[in-house]
């Protein structure tokens, strides 16, 4: 059995909307809910035939983990972070590392490594000064049959090389991250020679073989690579791009044997469940076919003993995220942020350029004008009227990235701006424009768009990409391709996250390990009020030919 991306969901709740998750699929979410299911096939199979694995973006995700890494960082308080005591709780037998695993720094992650029952996998990470291998490599279970000699199982981790860049602040100097069809080939025979009857691959990469960075670093989703380029593996658990596959086979290149991918949905709303049959041949045993589905926790009610492991430290999250620490003058909503300026990312904008503004002050650079950048995460965002939560911020920010400024020509502006302006499709003069269909071009997701303040442009949609930025303006004047702007963003997208251009080369002039939820948090506490008649300033639209596609 194997569960994914499970991104800090142990009940089914939502922090942000304060109730229990819903979408318009009514999926369910958590680890309570998954061990009713994985209870549920224990049974069915028999405990001791079976196994139970993750495949990584664990310790992140939810108001709930945030909580037990930035307010009460349990490396800190000595706490047993809730993810550790929720999956020690079901037996898992090993957990892979997720690139979400390094968001909160290496200390946190190895608190939480040395709080599980069972090991951490990682075989493609490696101590950037031994070039030893940093975390266990794979694990051997052993499944016992009633009557029959025992079968063990190889389980392998592997985890997605792009946290070199996406966590580029908490990683540098300290981890290296190889190219994971490599190190399969590496270890899989290892395993073989250790006795692996059974060789199952977690690896925390979608199957796609695309990569969201450029050429700098081994493909990003890298799994059905490792399918078909490494002999032996008899099943691989796909993870990381949130997908949802019951059964996939997939031919190895080199045997003509089929390896069998699965990928549980995200958040715990899926698990995958493997099964193998196997015969004796000349005392061996042959893995002789292999197949998958996905149960759905909708079906089930949650499992009141992992419910309970979690309930205070549920409880003082929600307690946590619901206190009001101030008042906004009317509502923002993020609904339209993708193909309109709106007040609520001009709000976070103002407070990004306004802490940059301050780190500037009694540099070289304090004279620069700062611009800043910020991407529509979450469609669902509100900033309500009247008192605002702990909750609505960490709605509206759901990261935990941190602030950084770094300098760019006006030349370069032009290129981000172009570039971010992939994002939507391109739509002829006069044809009808559904918002519906409009955005996520070739796949673009909405965190890898990114509207500018400080400068005004407008983007035409009915031009191909690379070419849709115009009247491209700052303080009234067409931009000068040689001026110098300091330029608030966000270490993700300093490191390289969504390849941008220029950005990670920029220099930088601000490094501040302050998450920017942080500081949307202590400009409501230090101002007392949010009132978009002090920051919001339509910068940006929508063109045809000159004509705005939305009044």
């Amino acid at each position: 059995m194997g569960t994914s991306d499970l991104h800090g969901y142990i009940e089914n709740w939502d922090y942000f909307t304060n109730a229990e998750y819903d979408d318009a699929a009514h999926n369910d979410v958590g680890l309570a809910k998954i061990s009713t299911l994985v209870n549920q096939v224990r049974a069915d199979r028999g405990e001791e035939s079976t196994l139970l694995i993750d495949n990584g973006d664990t310790i992140q995700g939810t108001s709930l983990t945030d909580y037990y890494a930035s307010v009460e960082p349990v490396d800190e308080t000595g706490e047993t972070h809730p993810m550790a005591a929720a999956m020690n709780a079901l037996g898992y037998d090993a957990t892979t590392l997720g690139n979400h695993e390094f968001n909160y720094g290496i200390p946190l992650l190895r608190t939480y490594e040395e709080q599980l029952d069972f090991p951490l996998l990682g075989a493609n990470v490696k101590d950037a000064a031994t070039g030893e291998d940093a975390f266990t490599p794979y694990v051997i279970r052993t499944v016992k049959l009633k009557g029959e000699k025992p079968i063990r199982v190889g389980i392998l981790g592997l985890t997605t090389p792009g946290s070199a860049i996406w966590d580029k602040n908490n990683v540098e100097g300290d981890l290296e991250f190889l190219d994971m069809v490599e190190q399969a080939r590496k270890y899989v025979p290892e395993m073989k020679s250790a006795g692996a009857d059974v060789v199952v691959v977690s690896s925390h990469a979608g199957p796609s073989g695309t990569s969201s960075y450029g050429g700098g670093l081994p493909v990003e989703n890298a799994s059905t690579l490792i399918a078909e380029q490494v002999p032996g593996i008899d099943a691989i658990l796909a993870g990381h791009e949130h997908q949802e596959i019951p059964e996939r086979f997939v031919t190895n290149q080199q045997t003509g044997e089929q390896v069998l991918l699965t990928e549980p949905k995200n958040w715990g709303m899926r698990l995958s469940v493997m099964d193998f049959e196997l015969t004796r041949v000349r005392g061996q045993w042959d893995v002789t076919s292999a197949n998958s589905e996905l149960l759905n926790t909708n079906t089930v009610p949650a499992d009141p003993k992992i419910s309970a492991i979690a309930a205070e430290q549920h409880r003082t999250t929600v307690d946590y995220v619901n206190t009001a620490i101030g008042t906004a003058t009317q509502t923002m909503s993020a609904a339209e942020s993708r193909i309109r300026d709106t007040a609520v990312m001009d709000f976070v904008d103002s407070v990004q350029a306004g802490a940059v503004d301050r780190a500037l002050e009694g540099t070289p650079n304090a004279d620069l004008p700062v611009l800043s950048i910020v991407a529509p995460f979450n469609r669902a965002a509100v900033i309500p009227q009247g008192p605002v939560t702990i909750r609505d911020m960490a709605g509206l920010y759901v990261f935990p990235n941190t602030l950084f400024g770094v300098e760019l020509t006006g030349a370069q502006v032009k290129d981000y701006l172009e570039y971010s302006a992939k994002y939507f499709n391109q739509t002829a003069l006069g044809a009808p424009v559904d918002p519906a269909t409009l955005t996520n071009a070739a796949g673009t997701p909405d965190y890898n768009y990114d509207m500018m303040s400080g400068v005004s442009y407008d983007i035409d949609i009915s031009k191909p990409a690379g070419q849709r930025i115009v009247n491209l303006s700052y303080a009234g004047a067409p931009v000068d391709p040689a001026q110098r702007f300091a330029v608030a963003t966000n270490n993700y997208r300093q490191s390289g996250g969504g390849n941008f251009p220029h950005i990670a080369t920029a220099p930088v002039l601000v490094n501040q390990t302050t998450e920017i939820r942080q500081l949307l948090i202590d400009y409501l506490i230090a101002e007392g009020t949010i009132d978009p008649a002090t920051f919001f300033q339509e910068n940006w639209k929508l063109t045809r030919n000159g004509e705005p596609v939305f009044n």
